[in-house]
């Protein structure tokens, strides 16, 4: 069937106005990319305005990657991003199968413990008495363990997880699994795109762990890779901190505005590197248990 002319125009100016917005999105990350490669003579003499280096230079990442703190930071959140995701993963799921399992007593009592701790928030200070209270003020488990499980992902992955046929379970129960071999050999291969999504939402809020970071770190070393980011964006401070660090630039002659954007490549790039390869699974991880059949 022929299109209108209208239909056209229409589909035609929908095409224009999301490659714009497209470009208007990209060109900030394109533009932080450039600049980070930028030599630092190129940037001063275009007044720190530059499209595509006429010369390229490493020297920002060479400088922020031999920096102990960068370092340190860089290894604390890498640290957050797989074993804090781990972590998570693997008590999501164990709370979500035995919350799925109707033989489960107090199950739902327990369901509605979860939802409580979704619907209502017990703000700031409580959480830091208990953080406190526990000894974990200056401990990089500080960022794990009170943000381990979310009641949110467990009830996404108990609705996935009550799609799994109970036949599975009863002839894995013949054959002479327990609960932990049907967990292990079963359920958990099977969830194989729900714990790529959910990972990957865990990753992602590990990785730019802040504010936790603010409350419950108070030693620079232990700071993650967004606490220092923050400090050289706003503060005008780089990874050592202040005076030093400005001086060490100027040394090098390194300008500033190059650091922090080779800044921000690094700890953006992680994500954006593993997106890829969970992006297929990710798909169709966020649609499981939405609808049973």
């Amino acid at each position: 069937m022929k299109e209108s002319f209208g239909s056209r125009l229409f589909n035609g100016l929908n095409t224009v106005l999301l490659v714009i917005i497209g470009i208007i999105t990209l060109f900030p990350l394109y533009y932080v990319f450039m600049v980070s490669f930028t030599s630092p003579h190129e940037y001063l003499e275009k007044s720190g305005f530059v499209l595509f280096p006429q010369h390229w230079s490493v020297g920002a990442y060479k400088y922020l990657l031999g920096t102990d703190a960068f370092k340190n930071a860089t290894f604390v959140s890498t640290f957050l991003a797989t074993v804090g995701t781990g972590l998570s993963l693997i008590f999501t799921s164990a709370m979500a199968f035995g919350m799925s399992r109707k033989r489960l007593a107090g199950r739902k009592i327990m369901m509605f413990m979860v939802l409580l701790t979704i619907l209502f928030n017990p703000g700031i200070i409580p959480n830091y008495i208990v953080v406190r209270d526990f000894g974990m003020i200056n401990s990089i488990w500080s960022l794990i363990i009170p943000v381990l499980v979310s009641g949110w992902n467990v009830i996404l992955m108990k609705s996935f997880f009550d799609s799994i046929p109970v036949e599975l379970e009863d002839a894995a129960m013949i054959d002479g699994c327990n609960d932990l071999g049907i967990f292990f050999r079963i359920v958990l291969p099977l969830s194989a795109p729900a714990l790529a999504a959910f990972g990957l939402f865990y990753a992602v809020g590990y990785w730019n762990t802040f504010f936790n970071a603010v409350l419950f770190i108070n030693d620079f070393t232990k700071v993650p890779l967004q606490v220092v980011l923050r400090n050289m964006l706003i503060d005008s401070d780089t990874t050592t901190g202040g005076a030093a660090a400005v001086e060490m630039m100027s040394e090098n002659q390194l300008p500033t505005q190059t650091i922090k954007m080779a800044a921000v490549v690094i700890a953006t790039l992680p994500i954006l590197a593993v997106y890829p390869f969970l992006q297929k699974h990710f798909a169709k991880g966020v649609m499981l248990g939405s609808v049973k059949g």
